[in-house]
């Protein structure tokens, strides 16, 4: 599955969605992960309430299936959300996308619901027998 960072410095989960002036772009499978891109934004990315600014960032991620940000408004969130892309709010801004790649790699092997969703796989069914 294809994760997103935004980021200010390629090593912490440091930025706001709607404000982030770059989104690295990883492959991550339940035995590694690979870097794919960097992608950069330009302009006043800060101004509140240009939805428009947030056009280019999604496009950008399509693919995706996660994004990791500091912080996300509601609208955003929302878009990402129908564009399949679930936005996950790192704990702080010293998370470094390395320790986050290693986890998520642990977790593929036994996604939990959240995650098998966002990736599209049935939850496991239980069949129970009469006894």
């Amino acid at each position: 599955m294809k994760v997103a960072f935004a980021t200010q410095d390629n090593v912490h989960i440091n930025a706001h969605f709607g404000w982030a002036k770059q989104v690295d772009i990883y492959d991550v499978s339940p035995e590694n992960y690979k870097f794919l891109q960097t992608v950069q934004f330009e302009g006043d990315l800060k101004e509140d309430g240009n939805e428009d600014k947030l056009i280019p960032k999604i496009n950008a991620i399509e693919g995706c299936t996660l994004i990791y940000v500091s912080a996300i408004g509601g609208s955003a969130a929302s878009r990402l959300l129908k564009h399949k892309i679930t936005p996950l709010k790192a704990k702080t801004q010293n998370d470094e996308i390395s320790d986050v790649l290693k986890s998520l790699i642990a977790t593929l092997n036994s996604p939990p619901p959240w995650l098998r969703k966002a990736l599209g796989v049935p939850s496991p069914s239980f069949d129970f027998e009469e006894v």
